[in-house]
């Protein structure tokens, strides 16, 4: 969790001073266009909070309205931040795209007076975006370098199914549209002076409303999975049986089920058959064991609910219902 808050700090600073870029390239332009970039990076800095919003209240303990705890609210935080990115971020710069595409005439700097000096539209359009590329830049090396550190040996894709905290990815994939939406307008700005063509303006802008809810509607899915509830990975369910029948007293393990809860919060159910020879006290030493060696090696496992059954206790409900 300590490397997802230093990705999202990281996140939020870059916004916000990529948003200060843009305000002011805003204000001594007039470019209404650019004052939009610069509330949509705005919204990314609050996403960015609601992230932190959302780990905060995750680490808050169980209580009898939540006896599992409360980490499933950074999920519902993620949604909320990938819905933002939808609507704001994306839906923001398609309607913009559309009006520069319809209204090639539409907005963007036509040039200002610094300092008694005439900066030119394209220059004041290149330096507002290469010095948001440069904050962003930085913001996606942090993010970067700390979803490696979780990730470990897995790949991209699969680090990202089966990671069960969201905001590591979820800010590297925010900064990598926000990264690519930012070289596809420097692209615009330029290939429109050199053709004079301003609609291509327009048409940056749809391509990076269409690559921010493209990135949104991923998150979306993610969210919505963890949100509904999933299981252990095969790999630690497996390993949960292979403890249970290595502690000598199971003669076989039936029914597991497992459900986190939050990142760092699973729920496991199952049921034991344990050896007829065993006595009451035997079977509970026995559970013990077993409890303290799971949570011992998986540590997610918070909650541990056994069903204990015995080779007699087996046979004599067979002998009852048979009778």
């Amino acid at each position: 969790m300590a490397s997802s808050k230093k990705a999202i700090y990281a996140a939020i600073l870059g916004n916000f001073a990529i948003a200060v870029t843009k305000f002011l390239g805003a204000a001594v332009s007039g470019s209404s266009a650019m004052l939009t970039e610069g509330i949509h990076s705005l919204v990314d800095t609050g996403n960015g909070g609601l992230l932190l919003l959302g780990i905060r209240r995750s680490k808050r303990p169980p209580d009898e309205q939540h006896p599992y705890g409360y980490g499933k609210s950074l999920y519902f935080y993620t949604l909320i931040v990938a819905v933002l990115i939808f609507g704001l971020g994306g839906g923001i710069s398609l309607y913009e795209g559309i009006l520069h595409t319809l209204d090639p005439g539409h907005g963007g700097p036509t040039g200002a007076t610094v300092f008694g000096y005439t900066i030119g539209g394209l220059t004041l359009n290149t330096i507002v975006l290469v010095s948001a590329i440069i904050f962003e830049g930085f913001a996606f090396r942090t993010a970067w370098q700390e979803f490696n550190k979780v990730r470990g040996d897995q790949g991209l894709l699969d680090a990202i199914r089966s990671s069960k905290d969201p905001t590591t990815f979820t800010v590297l994939f925010e900064d990598s549209a926000a990264m690519a939406g930012l070289i596809v307008a420097l692209l615009g700005v330029h290939l429109t002076e050199a053709l004079h063509m301003p609609i291509i303006d327009g048409i940056a802008s749809i391509l990076i409303g269409l690559i921010l809810c493209a990135v949104a509607s991923f998150l979306v899915w993610e969210s919505k999975k963890l949100l509904l509830g999933e299981a252990a990975d095969p790999e630690m369910r497996a390993d949960i049986r292979r403890i249970a029948r290595e502690d000598g007293t199971v003669a076989d393990v039936h029914r597991m089920m497992t459900l986190y809860m939050g990142p760092n919060t699973l729920v496991l159910n199952m049921d034991l058959q344990f050896d007829e020879s065993l006595n009451a006290e035997e079977v509970a030493a026995a559970i013990d064991r077993i409890e303290q060696e799971i949570r011992k090696r998986h540590a997610p496992v918070q909650f541990i609910f056994i069903e204990a059954e015995s080779l007699t206790g087996r046979r004599a409900a067979q002998e009852s219902s048979s009778t």
